[in-house]
């Protein structure tokens, strides 16, 4: 892959404006006076537009150029379609405008021909274009040969705009050459590394969200993906906007969802607009589950949550040909449930649909949520002992077909439903972990062991495989099979650990778990600092790939995975790393799986999250504790709310890591969910924070090494 050589920049520059300079000059000679011959001055403004590394720029110094006198008309027209396109790129209210018409004719129309001296001006937006429909779309992204098709063409449209303005460093982001992002985090020195990383991790997100509010959200509320997009970003907020305190980001959170939730297609609670339940589902998880965790007491959002549960009993289940509680289709919204045989298909996507009336059922105990979600449990339990249709007994099937209750849809394989235009949707295993954290939740809320059983069969099913030996091929929709992608199981296993202590799994999530340390609490810290140091490397170059060049709101974080192997470039691009917010969660919270279904923070840090540290090391139902560092030059005064302790008496106290009392023991009172402690933290220090029952003696063992 050919790379300019930084050292070399102005010599390359100054040859590369004398190149394109003779280039006018040949296509003048060949276009003659029927295109209108550029002067040199005409050619250093496209240059210097094609060179600007921001849009804005380039807007500007376009518009000095149409105001020459001289201008020649036919150039004065592509330069009044050059001009109206960038502004496009800039003002649109709905980035992705393109999409369409780029998915369509892998190609977007400029109407600017390619021997015109702005044509190159018009690849650098091209192949912005088709990077982001490649990454935005499944059915491209997840198809061998379309994907090469969309990013061997974003490469040569980089690859024509990096010859005519070398200089751009945008165009040559795209093409592998990072641009680093400066940003300094002082008092560092002395600091432990993990928690110089996770400050790093916490501050450089933080960033990133601030950047959207401040430069992308829009009067209404949306930031410019569209409502269904939009309502996605809080995933990757979660680490700044649930663990910690960030005023701004909790702000624009509540304004986001409520202004989703006042939209006219919202007013059911539900939407009415009729497609498949990953998409109906988004508008109203996605924006009511963050104020459930935000606002869990406040009754407006309990309200839009047992709406949704009442929508599942009331329209969207029934009783199969097997006596069992099911979604009847993977098309449903408010009002109407689609008939379709093809899409009536109850899929491991729908817990998605009443994803905030689980979090209230796991909060409040209600007995009527537990019978509605038990019976539902109940039917992908006997789904999933069943060997039935190639279905191997004991693997969880992707969809579950409505009258009959058999595993698969209307049609072969088992292992794809064929219930949406989207091909990989719903292909087996799709979003596995969001039925195998509610058969979790439903064993734990319950006391029933059989909703543990599919985690157990297939842990043993993935264990055997992991052991060997292993079929190089396995054919599709064998043990085999599954049993390779059936690593996505680890999380939900960790939760059980983490409720339990118990060593049933642990051989399983050695090889597949890489999450929270307060699950392995003697575990080698090596690994860890391992990979928050690779997800603070993704942040530290190539700000704009998550900022000003994402076109698709649900594909913040996406940028790098352009170059691992198989995307812009076949070897990959060795190097360039990808965020880890689900990890950076796991590490500050101590929940060992994800904040959507069944979470299990330990903690909440109600402070921002800048000059800080948190690591938690242990966690349960009557001990926490967790490692903190302060990068301030002062003490700092904050609370902490604590979420899994039983009711009862507790002390706690601040302790350095050789254990020595930073701090005396002080007395806690936990009466229900939500408890809060205030703290002073001591400069640049390292402490343990650590919680424990008041007739017992603390655990001393609860320090990192």
């Amino acid at each position: 892959m050919e790379r300019p050589a930084p050292s070399n920049r102005a010599v390359m520059f100054s040859a590369a404006a004398a190149a394109f300079l003779f280039w006018l000059v040949l296509w003048s000679a060949a276009a003659g006076i029927a295109r209108g011959a550029p002067d040199e001055g005409v050619g250093r403004l496209i240059l210097q537009a094609g060179e600007a590394e921001e849009d804005r720029v380039r807007l500007e110094i376009l518009r000095q150029l149409r105001a020459m006198p001289e201008l020649d008309p036919k150039l004065a027209a592509d330069c009044d379609k050059m001009i109206a396109a960038v502004e496009r790129w800039i003002t649109s209210k709905q980035l992705p405008y393109f999409g369409s018409e780029v998915s369509r004719r892998v190609d977007y129309d400029f109407g600017i021909a390619p021997d015109s001296p702005f044509y190159p001006l018009t690849c650098i937006y091209r192949g912005r274009m088709l990077v982001w429909v490649t990454l935005e779309s499944g059915g491209i992204l997840g198809n061998r040969d379309r994907r090469r098709r969309f990013l061997d063409k974003a490469v040569a449209e980089f690859r024509r705009a990096r010859a005519a303005f070398p200089g751009n460093r945008i165009v040559r982001m795209y093409l592998g050459e990072p641009i680093p992002w400066p940003k300094t985090l002082p008092g560092t020195e002395g600091a432990p590394e993990w928690a110089v990383l996770v400050r790093e991790n916490l501050e450089r997100l933080a960033d990133i969200i601030l950047w959207w509010i401040d430069h992308r959200m829009q009067e209404d509320g949306q930031y410019g993906g569209g409502w269904g997009d939009d309502c996605e970003m809080w995933r990757f907020w979660v680490p700044v906007l649930l663990a910690f305190e960030e005023p701004k980001i909790v702000r624009a959170q509540r304004r986001f969802s409520e202004a989703l939730m006042s939209q006219p297609h919202m007013r059911g609670g539900y939407t009415s607009r009729l497609t498949d339940v990953e998409h109906t589902a988004e508008d109203s998880a996605d924006v009511i589950t963050p104020m459930m965790h935000l606002a869990p007491e406040d009754p407006v959002w309990q309200k839009r949550a047992l709406r949704l549960a009442e929508l599942m009993e009331k329209l969207w289940t029934g009783v199969n040909q097997r006596g069992q509680l099911q979604f009847r289709s993977t098309y449903f919204c408010v009002d109407r449930v689609d008939e379709n045989p093809r899409r009536a298909c109850d899929t491991v996507y729908h817990p998605r649909a009443v994803q905030p009336a689980l979090l209230y059922w796991q909060r409040t105990g209600d007995k009527r949520l537990g019978r509605l979600f038990s019976r539902w449990m109940d039917t992908w339990v006997d789904a999933a002992a069943r060997a039935e249709r190639g279905k191997p007994a004991g693997i969880i099937p992707s969809a579950i077909h409505w009258p009959e209750g058999t595993v698969g849809g209307l049609e072969e394989p088992w292992w794809d439903p064929k219930n949406h235009g989207e091909a990989r949707l719903y292909r087996w295993p799709s979003a596995m972990t969001m039925m195998t954290d509610t058969l979790l939740l439903t064993w734990y809320m319950t006391g029933r062991e059989k909703y543990l059983e599919p985690l157990r069969s297939m842990a043993a099913i993935r264990l055997a495989w992991l052991r060997g030996p292993r079929p190089a091929s396995p054919a599709p929709g064998s043990e085999a099979w599954c049993a390779e992608q059936l690593g996505l199981l680890a999380r939900t296993l960790a939760k059980y650990k983490q409720l339990t202590g118990s060593r049933q799994f642990d051989e399983l999530l050695a090889r597949d778990y890489h999450g929270s340390l307060a699950l392995e609490p003697d575990a080698d810290p090596a690994r860890l600092v391992t990979a928050l140091r690779a997800s603070a490397e993704a942040m530290r170059v190539n700000r704009e790939g998550y900022t000003s060049e994402v076109r698709y709101t649900d594909r913040v974080l996406r940028f790098p995975a352009l170059f691992g192997a198989g995307m812009m470039f076949r070897e990959g691009v060795p190097g360039i790393q990808r965020p880890n917010p689900a990890l950076l969660y796991s590490v500050v919270t101590g929940d060992p799986g994800q904040s959507g279904y069944f979470p299990l923070a330990a903690v909440r840090w109600l402070t921002p999250p800048r000059d800080i540290a948190a690591a938690v090391v242990q966690m349960g139902t009557k001990r926490f504790a967790a490692r903190l560092y302060h990068f301030g030059a002062e003490p700092r005064a904050m609370e902490a709310e604590l979420y899994l302790l039983v009711a009862g008496a507790y002390r706690f106290q601040l302790i350095a890591p050789d254990g020595s009392q930073l701090s005396a023991a002080r007395p806690a009172s936990v009466r229900g969910r939500r408890t809060r402690i205030e703290f002073t933290l001591p400069p640049r220090t390292e402490c343990v924070l650590r919680v424990w029952p008041a007739e017992d003696e603390p655990d001393g063992a609860t320090a990192m090494r």
